[in-house]
């Protein structure tokens, strides 16, 4: 009897792992469809959501953006934040500075066409990721067609794209408008990859100079898109046999891109990328030591990278829970000692023995941990401080390495059983979905962000801050009466809980203070006022504010509690910050007035008229002082001329006259 023949396994790229043509023909002719309509469908939930988070920056408050049309040419000549603090110098709060005017004018032209509908920008971004993730699936297709037969590249690329536009970290991406410079960063940057391998593979060079151009524009959304200029021709070389290092050459128009936008960039906002700032929330390495803020030693600066690149690695695989603010000390400080820190270095480390292993041999998964570093590598604090430690939209474009990979390695896993394959693909698909669409909600408005992601984010200053001020905001508003003590009482406890973190964070003070106010809890809030003037001698809120907050208090003790004196000195105190408020003026008349001393009642109330020199009723109190200061003709001639301007007001003041 003759011996069997051992089966060997065949390698990827003899199709062996694909399933019957019977059963995916259906998906193969659709796919395109399939993973653009999935893209679209997973934000649908999005579509009726209100602005949110950093919409204000780049659409609701950006004056440019706001111009619609004509606002266009502020866009491209400043600092995309220019048009949000609207003066010189703001614009660099974080170090290098931001020139990303595409994504602002698209807004612009949504502003112009449509009044600022938010329901119009959140369908558009729910669009734009559907029509993102069909170009991702053209984009691996065409990657992988080069190494194995078109059956099995579209087989891995459908099972990527499918992972990818299912994963819950790009809600921050979609469902914020904001995120739209991620989704036009990525699309011009698969384009620009796209047309290369296109150029490659039928000779027609052309399209290298069409890839420049969509490099070109990504980097006009964002600036990551540079990784590609790694990403583009590394991939020629793992991908296309016949490809060497010298052929590089003929990428030029991609290179050009490159430096033109660097060029541009350069003359808008300037050559010197500056110095990261002495502030914790425009620098994560910066911490409290005695009453100074100093820099991280390099071990806390390395140990907390390296953390963070940790839990980058962690939420790809397990994307839970989220959240929007990453903002020390969120990310605690980690040492190069620390046990964990130590992990990541092992993992980051085989990530780049992956990579060098590969190298020669041209493996796919090596392939996927570069594009996974080298996309990643611009916004992990490494090459220069992005302003925060981690954020979710960094993921964005290193996630398609990651999807790569475990689309193969679903593939490779379980050979000849496509049907499993497909089955447990299928499971991951949904329930990522899952977790996608029950994230959505919680991007409705800020009210909602703020709140539900401060229970994760229980240690960053800057959310603490934020849901404080949304707590006040929303607690003023016209039917909140019932709540509003408890609403601004809850404020105060978030607030507190930022100033613990961040004892410099001169806008939680000045937020404590405004809570305070409208608890009429006059003392406690002029000392948080003072409090945040004594960081910032200049900061105007707080000025305006504890002058408003002197005069209510002054006003109080005079109404409320009968405390004449006191109502004095805090009136006083409000008038030595601003001699030209009217209700200043008006006040300490009344309060003079009513203490006998004429004299002082009347100064203070003619001040008021020079403000306002058509307010009868002033006329009528200034009179009024005169009669009790015993010169009636003054008095009457002071009754006369408040007559003369209204006739109706002794009957509106309750007088006979």
């Amino acid at each position: 009897m003759a011996a069997k023949k051992k089966s060997t396994p065949k390698s990827i790229s003899s199709g062996s792992t694909q399933p019957e043509q019977s059963a995916t023909s259906f998906l193969f002719r659709y796919a395109t469809w399939l993973v653009a309509g999935l893209g679209f469908a997973l934000y649908i939930n999005t579509l009726f959501h209100d602005y949110a988070l950093d919409d204000a920056i780049v659409i609701t408050e950006n004056m440019f953006t706001q111009e619609g049309f004509s606002g266009i040419p502020g866009l491209l000549k400043y600092d995309t934040f220019y048009g949000f603090f609207k003066e010189e110098g703001k614009a660099n709060l974080v170090a290098g500075g931001r020139y990303r005017p595409l994504t602002p004018i698209f807004f612009a032209v949504e502003q112009s066409l449509f009044g600022g509908s938010p329901f119009m920008s959140h369908l558009l971004n729910a669009l734009l990721y559907g029509g993102l993730c069909a170009l991702l699936f053209f984009t691996l297709q065409r990657l992988l067609i080069g190494r194995m037969e078109k059956n099995m590249a579209t087989w891995i690329a459908l099972l990527a794209t499918g992972l990818f536009a299912a994963h819950p970290l790009h809600t921050e991406v979609v469902a914020n408008i904001k995120g739209r410079d991620e989704i036009l960063t990525l699309m011009g940057s698969l384009a620009a990859w796209w047309l290369t391998l296109k150029a490659v593979d039928t000779k027609r060079p052309i399209l290298v100079l069409y890839a420049g151009i969509a490099l070109f524009l990504a980097l006009l959304s964002k600036e990551n898109a540079i990784t590609f200029l790694a990403v583009i021709p590394v991939s020629l070389w793992f991908f296309r046999k016949d490809w060497t290092p010298s052929k590089a050459i003929s990428l030029w128009p991609v290179a050009l891109a490159a430096l033109a936008f660097l060029f541009i960039r350069g003359a808008v906002i300037g050559w010197n990328t500056g110095e990261p700032p002495l502030e914790m929330l425009n620098n994560p390495f910066v911490k409290l030591v005695g009453n100074q803020y100093v820099f991280f030693s390099g071990a806390e600066r390395w140990g907390t990278i390296l953390f963070t690149l940790l839990n980058y690695l962690e939420l790809l695989v397990l994307p839970i829970p989220l959240t929007h603010d990453y903002y020390p000390r969120h990310i605690a400080i980690h040492n190069l000692g620390d046990p964990i820190v130590w992990l990541s270095i092992l993992l980051h480390i085989s990530l780049v023995v992956t990579v060098i292993k590969g190298w020669k041999k041209r493996s796919l998964p090596a392939f996927a941990a570069f594009y996974y570093l080298a996309t990643l590598s611009i916004v992990s604090n490494i090459i220069f401080p992005v302003g925060t430690n981690m954020s979710e939209r960094f993921l964005f474009m290193p996630s398609v390495g990651f999807a790569l990979f475990l689309g193969w390695l679903l593939v490779q896993r379980f050979p000849g059983k496509a049907a499993f394959t497909w089955g447990l693909t299928a499971s991951i698909i949904l329930l990522w979905s899952g977790l996608t669409v029950a994230r959505n909600p919680v991007w409705k408005n800020n009210f909602t962000l703020f709140t539900t992601d401060v229970k994760t984010s229980v240690n960053s200053a800057k959310l603490q801050n934020a849901t404080g001020g949304e707590l006040i905001t929303q607690a003023i508003l016209p039917g909140n009466e019932l709540r509003k003590e408890a609403m601004i009482r809850e404020a105060v406890t978030h607030l507190t809980k930022a100033v613990e973190i961040h004892p410099g964070y001169k806008n939680a003070c000045l937020l404590l203070g405004n809570a305070h106010n409208y608890l009429k809890e006059y003392p406690t809030a002029i000392e948080w006022y003072q409090r945040a003037l004594s960081l910032d001698p200049d900061y105007g809120e707080a000025k305006n504010n504890l002058q408003i907050t002197y005069r209510d208090a002054g006003r109080y003790m005079g109404e409320v509690n009968n405390d004449l004196p006191a109502s004095i000195e805090f009136l006083k105190k409000a008038w030595a910050l601003n001699q030209n408020d009217f209700e200043t003026n008006r006040l300490l008349g009344i309060a003079f007035g009513i203490g006998r001393q004429h004299e002082e009642a009347i100064q203070y109330f003619t001040k008021a008229l020079e403000i306002q020199p058509d307010n009868a009723e002033l006329m009528v109190y200034i009179g009024n002082a005169w009669f009790n200061a015993g010169d009636t003709l003054k008095g009457n001639a002071w009754h006369d001329k408040a007559r003369f301007k209204d006739p109706q007001v002794f009957e509106k003041l309750g007088m006979k006259k």
